[in-house]
């Protein structure tokens, strides 16, 4: 063969082969755009039906069936259980027995909030036919558009770049015939881009300086151009999808049909026990608990699971299922541990309080009907009102206690901080129990250390504090005992200590005294008139100052509960 016709027959399977790629390259962009097209026009139309619906059925079966022979599309409607309730196919009401569309990919998706759609090929037309289906009206809107006017476009533009190839081809065979050697190496160049373009490689674009190959060039480029510009958009997505997944505070865990795991947020991770770097089993073993094992298994058999509540590893969690239209599932877990503990000190408080508040108020009411109903002689009567005092007086000390403690715990109060003299404070305080420590014999003294002589603190918060101690310490006195205040630098601030030469308080009870309505002894704090709150007060107001609180307490050794305070610069005290 001569050189001229073996350019003409290169040049000529060069233009085959680059038409041919061509030819596919737009047959599948072409294709997709189209069907996206038509998405979104079914999408528009079926919002369109949605919002025009009339209220009674019949109409509403009227009104889809002229939509549908105005537009040419196939309405539906379906209602939440997956029945056909209309259908734009007849005219009026009622329908013939149609199978139920609870199943249906797009219906399911638009069950979900979300829009569905599909392609298939329908069994009732014997055609292709696009789906797209919204939640409203009964439940779900869908719309579905015969695909046949694609296939025919897509089939024209095959045509026209078919008859641009013949035309190219005839034009290259006469410029090969005339000028072969300048009309090989740009063919081949040609070939050589489209081929990368083909295999993901960068592509290189030669320049012939011939319109004809420049323009299949330029088309070639911007074809390029495009792809690689969606390859990145799409690459782009996934990232912030997976970044938006990685920021969840729910645990989220995504799993193909086989079982694999696809995602696993850091939630997941630290709620299930596995380590970031450590490898997930399959679905089917990534729980450790038979209940989240029975959920695995449900949403695997392809139903949805609703806040099903479980417990893992001491958590409470509560667990949300769906399958994915493509198989596999998709788990959200929310931890409800907290929640859970929350609900269970409320339940606790509001029981305590009622428990509180029972006892003086059946003394107060019992005696007051003693007195309604009968007139005792003065002494008892005065016995009776007496007591009817002592107990409202001891409800007053509740409510007192329980505001303070809310004022403290909600962050109202804040303390405003003053240089306090210790021994003087201690003593001013002491004041009002000197009366009550007379009765029972019960000494009291005050010494502080070198650098302890002044704390920085709020005034009226270490009086509440030192109440609650010498009324605790008073207590568990027993006759002839002795309260001691004792003030010591301590770690860059000021150590309070109260000490009773009291019996001491159980091993077992230490970590539980500072919770609200905890008593050692129950029976002796209530015949007293304690509220049950005096620890909870001191631990919240000391650690309102940016202090703690600690006890210790040997049986037999009396009890010490030692507060710091943390040390404040004089500027700091001058602030405030």
């Amino acid at each position: 063969m001569t050189f001229t016709g073996r350019v003409i027959a290169g040049t000529l399977f060069v233009l085959v082969v680059s038409v041919l790629v061509l030819l596919w390259t737009a047959d599948v962009a072409l294709r997709r755009d189209l069907e996206t097209e038509v998405a979104a026009t079914l999408r528009r139309e079926a919002q369109v039906v949605r919002e025009g619906l009339p209220a009674e059925p019949a109409a509403t079966q009227l009104r889809i069936h002229r939509i549908a022979e105005e537009t040419g599309y196939r309405i539906t409607l379906i209602a939440p259980d997956g029945s056909v309730t209309g259908e734009s196919d007849y005219d009026s009401l009622p329908l013939p027995a149609i199978e139920s569309h609870a199943t249906r990919p797009e219906v399911t998706a638009a069950f979900a909030d979300s829009v569905g759609i599909s392609k298939r090929r329908s069994e009732t037309v014997g055609r292709e036919l696009m789906y797209v289906a919204i939640p409203g009206g009964p439940g779900v809107v869908r719309v579905a558009a015969d695909l046949q006017q694609v296939d025919a476009i897509v089939h024209r533009a095959q045509l026209a770049v078919a008859l641009a190839a013949l035309v190219a081809l005839l034009i290259g065979g006469v410029v090969a015939w005339i000028s072969a050697g300048s009309i090989a190496r740009p063919l081949t160049a040609i070939t050589e881009a489209a081929q990368s373009i083909a295999a993901g490689r960068p592509p290189r674009f030669p320049h012939s300086g011939i319109r004809d190959i420049d323009a299949l060039v330029q088309a070639l480029r911007q074809m390029h151009h495009e792809l690689a510009e969606r390859f990145e958009a799409l690459r782009h997505e996934q990232a912030e999808s997976a970044a938006l997944v990685a920021a969840m505070v729910e645990g989220v865990v995504a799993a193909d049909a086989r079982g694999r795991i696809l995602t696993a947020n850091p939630a997941a991770r630290h709620l299930l026990g596995y380590g970031p770097d450590l490898p997930l089993p399959d679905l089917q073993q990534l729980f450790r608990s038979r209940e989240a094992r029975e959920i695995v298994r449900v949403v695997s058999e392809g139903t949805p699971v609703e806040a099903e509540e479980i417990g893992i590893d001491g958590r409470t969690l509560v667990v949300s299922a769906r399958p994915l239209p493509t198989g596999g599932a998709i788990l959200v877990l929310h931890d409800q541990t907290e929640v859970r503990r929350l609900e269970a000190v409320r339940r606790d408080f509001v029981a305590n309080v009622s428990h509180e508040l029972k006892t003086p108020l059946t003394s107060i009411s019992g005696y007051a009907e003693t007195l309604l109903s009968d007139r005792p002689d003065e002494a008892t009567e005065h016995q009776f009102l007496e007591t009817i005092l002592a107990n409202a007086r001891r409800m007053q000390r509740l409510v007192d206690d329980l505001l303070d403690l809310s004022r403290i715990e909600s962050g109202r109060w804040q303390p405003a901080l003053a240089a306090i003299d210790l021994e003087e404070m201690a003593a001013e305080v002491w004041s009002d129990f000197a009366g009550r420590a007379a009765e029972g014999g019960v000494a009291f003294a005050v010494r502080t250390e070198p650098g302890a002589a002044t704390v920085t603190a709020d005034p009226e918060g270490v009086r509440l504090v030192l109440r609650n101690l010498y009324d605790n310490a008073l207590r568990y006195t027993p006759p002839g005992g002795t309260v001691t205040v004792h003030g010591r630098s301590e770690e860059g601030g000021v150590t309070l200590q109260v000490h009773d030469s009291g019996s001491g308080i159980p091993r077992e009870h230490l970590p539980r005294i500072f919770e609200r309505f905890y008593r050692v002894d129950p029976s002796r704090s209530r015949a007293e008139g304690g509220t049950g709150l005096g620890l909870a007060i001191v631990r919240h107001t000391v650690e309102a100052h940016g202090g703690r609180v600690r006890v210790e307490s040997p049986l037999s050794e009396g009890t010490t509960v030692s507060c710091w305070f943390p040390g404040t610069t004089t500027d700091d005290v001058t602030k405030l």
